[in-house]
């Protein structure tokens, strides 16, 4: 802590470090007070703020304090910003500008990831350091050379100014001539950057010939006085008297006008001079002077205001700032332009109190009253989040034009009022405004996440073919962004195929709307025609198209689409490494998620979970934990998503523990469970033995007020579903007033496991009478109903009025459905004709209820027949051979389950274990077959030996048919009293007082002859049991079982 204190200066130090130096009088502003003097100059900083280490770090630019750079470098590694591109770029100019090159080439040679920023920082130190240094040159000289052998980036004007400068210190024109070469190359041998600095440097090596033609060749508007004075120089050093005297006249007559630098050149270069007779040219140039000397004042703002947009520009705002600053402060002044541009620097940085600075000089000049500048201040007021400010600026606006509108209208959708863009853009045209592309391109982004944006959009439509500007690429791709988020892909296909020209956010905006609607076939097909058509991707197309590929086609596609990341050089960038990392994670390929996962080089919050909820998904929840302990480990913090799915991973009887604690640890950390973290919570909860915890969420729920939100209330449903309570699900259903169709389907599917098929199909019917039309997931829920419950006749008439009524095509998991209704009937044949006549491959999990049915039917022929096509498709299934020797044991065929054992032993096939949980007094209670291993399982086991007494008093017997063991009965029946879920029961009996109502969990199908025994122990102990199997719920109460015994 004593560390931190000593580099981390405060808040509003760091605001004022700048100001200091050249201090603003005191000013007034109807929205601020001014800073107040302080005479410390550096402080400590306070926070981790990025803004504000940035601020500071300008400062010690600025100032050349190398002692404080390194300080804030420190505060950088501390608070986990250096691995950051934008703080690495600034570290290497700071120590440059600080005159310690080797520590700016150390960062650089550590950098990750170098942009063309970061190597133009580093030219810019050689350049910097390099004076009279031949071997700084030469390595200065080699930096360049490997940059423009990579193609990983683009050098740009900023690239070749500093080469330059090399080129002039070393004095190797011959350099500089190939650095014009390649300028000409890449199309820069215009830029006046470029231009003025090859200029400089053929006039200082006597080539003034080559100099003029690179000055002629340049735009008059970037023939600045610096420029004209570095010719006039050349001229006078070079003894060209006559050229010189013609080039000041050109320069006079130019429009721009020589400066007290040309005259003094002219005059004291040719101090004999005499242009003609009369000597009028000196006269001439003489009272010039005067007439310069005289008014100097207005030129000196303008020279410095060009100074100051030129710094702009280059992106050396602080530059720009201490520009500003001394115009202030000195003679010079400063007019509308000075503000409009050091507004625009404050909203590159971002720096609130900078601006609010600006705006009360503007205001104590009166300045604020003209158009532009105040359009310049609700672009900063908007832009800085202070919307308020800006609303009041435009409200004391004397004249609006356009500018001003689009700029609120901006502001309002950066800011997330939507509708008041849209109130804004009526009222442009209510004033007769004549809307442009970028009025309708913003008014369009804020319809796209309105509720009615449809009907809005559309008006809009109408406006641009009325102002002729639909087929702008802005317009065109906005109309395109909102008709394909709302599904109406016809429309967005109409105007991307009629744009003047498609360019890349267009391309972006066709295939997010076909990820929108689920034809990611179309959005890969139309990625590969956009990378025909010679358009570069950018980071958001190929995290877009990673969206797009999943199972094992889209797997493929994905890996071509990560080749084409690594092509370009992206792969580790985080968003499209994120975008990456959730393909190969949606496509169950978790060696190259992990893969990827580790070549992120700074992971945010968002790609550790991603990695977190992948292995929760992929069934690894210990995995999953183990990565959030990195991921704190590492400095990441959790938000409400990391921890609604580390609940997640421990919705699993071992981990419910874990569950309750990262809960807590949830709440312990400040962060606020929002609908999506309920819902998850309450997913997790969703097994019988965690009704209490579900009913502790729902309480908390209702506190928070999302009880009304569509997502929290369909999870409630499905968790009381699950939890055995299909009363308190149903009861909460009718409660709820909107009901969305996952609603419905969550209470269908609910009282489908629970055994009440007509109650689902009376369900069914009324969700049609409201008006609901069903989906697939409806179909599927009324199905399963109709198998658990027996009604074979209208499960196919459900079957049917799928395609006939809705036009729903069936799928796999209706035909399963309706496999298993036929197979609990014993219509085994059937079943296997439907499935024969099915358009497409069964599943492993149609032929295993198949095989399920076979063993409760006794029918071991079509057992054997299923068995072996269901070991083509899943060889390692342990059910499968587990079935099939039920079947060949019930049939007492003792040969057969011997052979059907060694088979399992020779593919090195394990059996699955059975096991059972009990959750008492918030604890989770595991149970395997014959398990001792509970501290009071001396005390369990004589509670089973007492059950069984007790149970065969009153009629049970033991069912030994599928008992794989040939042996005695008495011995067969002492194997069956030891299973999960009896001694499960039992330890509940032994600890829950006499009325409680037990609630159990098995991972596999309960066998026959425990169904049948629980029924017996509800009757004797008069107890109610609820037990939840791998297939569906069984409800025991006074020796009944809700399934009816069909099951």
């Amino acid at each position: 802590m004593q560390l931190q204190a000593n580099i981390r200066p405060t808040i509003q130090t760091t605001k004022k470090i700048i100001l200091l130096r050249y201090p603003l009088s005191s000013l007034s502003n109807p929205f601020f007070q001014p800073f107040r003097h302080s005479s410390a100059h550096y402080l400590h900083l306070s926070t981790s703020s990025s803004s504000q280490w940035f601020s500071l770090l300008r400062t010690a630019i600025s100032t050349s304090n190398l002692r404080l750079g390194k300080s804030i470098h420190a505060h950088i590694i501390i608070f986990g910003h250096s691995a950051n591109r934008f703080s690495t770029n600034n570290l290497i100019t700071m120590y440059s500008k600080c005159g310690s090159l080797s520590d700016a080439r150390l960062l650089f040679d550590k950098a990750p990831n170098r942009d063309i920023v970061t190597w133009n920082s580093i030219l810019a130190a050689y350049a910097l350091s390099a004076d009279a240094n031949d071997g700084l040159v030469h390595e200065g000289f080699c930096l360049f050379r490997l940059l423009h052998s990579s193609s990983a980036v683009s050098p740009t004007k900023h690239t070749l100014a500093p080469a330059l400068k090399l080129g002039l210190i070393s004095g190797y024109v011959w350099a500089s001539e190939a650095i014009h070469g390649y300028a000409v190359k890449i199309g820069l041998e215009l830029d006046v950057f470029v231009s003025g600095a090859l200029i400089n440097i053929y006039c200082k090596s006597g080539r003034i010939t080559d100099a003029r033609v690179l000055f002629n060749d340049l735009p008059e508007s970037d023939r600045d006085a610096v420029l004209w004075n570095v010719m006039l120089k050349a001229y006078v050093h070079m003894g060209l008297e006559k050229e010189a005297c013609t080039f000041f006249s050109d320069f006079h007559h130019g429009g721009l006008g020589p400066d007290d630098v040309s005259v003094q050149c002219i005059l004291s270069g040719f101090p004999e001079v005499k242009f003609d007779q009369d000597n009028k040219f000196v006269e001439q140039v003489q009272a010039y002077a005067t007439k310069l000397f005289l008014y100097n004042d207005t030129l000196d703002v303008i020279l410095w205001n060009k100074t100051l947009c030129q710094h702009y520009q280059a992106g050396e705002i602080w530059a720009a700032f201490e520009c500003f600053l001394y115009m202030s402060r000195s003679n010079v002044g400063y007019d509308r332009v000075t503000l409009i541009v050091a507004l625009a620097a404050t909203v590159a940085t971002n720096d609130m109190e900078l601006g609010q600075q600006i705006h009360g000089l503007a205001f104590k000049s009166g300045f604020d009253l003209d158009t532009a500048v105040a359009n310049s201040l609700i672009n900063m007021y908007s832009k800085a989040g202070c919307f308020s400010f800006a609303r009041k600026v435009f409200s004391g606006m004397q004249e609006m034009d356009l500018i001003s509108r689009n700029s609120m209208i901006a502001g309002c959708m950066q800011n997330g009022l939507e509708a008041e863009s849209v109130t804004l853009f009526l009222d442009l045209l209510r004033d007769d405004l004549r809307p442009d592309h970028f009025t309708l391109a913003t008014v369009l982004k804020a319809v796209a996440s309105l509720t009615p944006g449809l009907s809005l959009s559309e008006q809009i439509h109408v406006q641009a073919l009325k102002t002729g500007i639909v087929t702008d690429s802005f317009v065109s791709t906005a109309l395109t962004d909102v008709y394909s988020r709302r599904g109406k892909m016809e429309e967005a296909e109409f105007l991307f195929q009629n744009q003047d020209e498609i360019d890349l956010a267009s391309w972006n905006a066709m295939i997010f709307g076909y990820i929108n609607c689920n034809n990611c076939r179309k959005a890969l097909e139309l990625f590969t025609l956009m990378h025909k058509s010679g358009e570069r991707p950018d980071e958001i197309t190929l995290a877009t198209v990673a969206k797009a590929c999943s199972g094992s086609v889209g797997l493929e596609q994905g890996r071509q689409m990560h080749a084409h990341a690594v092509k370009l050089g992206v792969s580790s960038e985080l968003y499209v490494g994120s975008g990456i990392l959730d393909m190969y994670i949606k496509c169950g390929d978790m060696v190259d998620a992990f893969t990827v996962f580790e070549e992120i080089p700074a992971r945010d919050d968002v790609a550790w979970t991603a990695m977190i909820s992948g292995c929760v998904e992929n069934g690894d929840e210990a995995r999953a934990l183990l990565i959030y302990h990195q991921m704190r480990e590492s400095g990441v913090l959790p938000d409400e998503y990391t921890f609604a799915t580390l609940i997640k991973a421990s919705s699993c009887s071992t981990a419910l523990e874990r569950g309750r604690q990262i809960h807590a640890e949830m709440r312990e950390s400040g962060v606020l469970p929002d609908e999506y973290t309920f819902a998850t919570l309450i997913k997790a909860s969703s097994c019988s033995t965690a009704l209490e915890r579900g009913r502790q969420i729902h309480a908390e729920v209702i506190k928070s007020d999302y009880a009304s939100d569509p997502f929290v209330g369909t999870s409630l449903i499905d968790m009381y579903a699950k939890c055995g309570n299909i009363e308190d699900a149903y009861c909460l259903f009718m409660r709820i007033d909107v009901r969305s169709i996952t609603l419905w389907n969550a209470m269908l599917v609910g009282l489908a496991q629970h055994g009440h098929g007509r109650e689902a199909l009376n369900l069914f019917r009324d969700m049609e009478i409201h008006g609901m039309e069903p989906d697939r997931v409806s179909f599927i829920g009324v199905l399963s109903a109709c198998s658990h419950s027996g009604l074979i006749c209208e499960a196919y008439l459900y079957f049917q009025s799928m395609l006939k009524d809705y036009g729903i095509q069936p799928e796999v998991e209706h035909y399963s459905c309706l496999v298993d209704a036929l197979g609990r009937a014993g219509r085994l044949q059937e079943a296997e004709k439907l499935i024969a006549s099915m358009p497409f491959e069964a599943s492993s999990a149609m032929y295993r209820a198949l095989l399920g049915a076979c063993r409760v039917q006794g029918d071991r022929e079509t057992g054997t027949r299923v068995a072996t096509r269901l070991l083509a498709l899943e060889p390692s299934d342990s059910s499968v051979y587990v079935l099939l020797s039920n079947i060949y044991a019930a049939a007492n065929k003792w040969d057969e389950v011997t052979d059907a054992r060694k088979m399992m032993h020779r593919k090195n096939v394990k059996k699955d274990p059975g096991f059972s949980w009990i959750d008492v007094k918030n604890k989770v209670h595991l149970f395997v077959v014959d398990d001792r291993s509970h501290p009071q399982a001396e005390t369990i086991y004589e509670k089973v030996d007492d059950m069984i007494r007790m149970i065969k008093q009153e009629g049970y017997i033991a069912d030994i048919d599928y008992v794989l063991l040939d042996v005695e009965e008495e011995e067969k029946e002492h194997t069956l009293y030891y299973h999960s879920e009896k001694l499960a029961i039992a330890f509940g009996l032994i600890s829950t007082p006499p009325s409680t109502l037990l609630r159990i969990i098995k991972n596999l199908r309960v066998c026959v002859d425990c169904h049948n025994a629980i029924k017996y122990i509800s009757k004797v102990f008069r107890r109610e049991i609820v037990l939840r199997d791998a297939n569906r719920f069984h409800r025991f109460s006074g020796g009944i079982c809700s399934c009816g015994d069909y099951w």
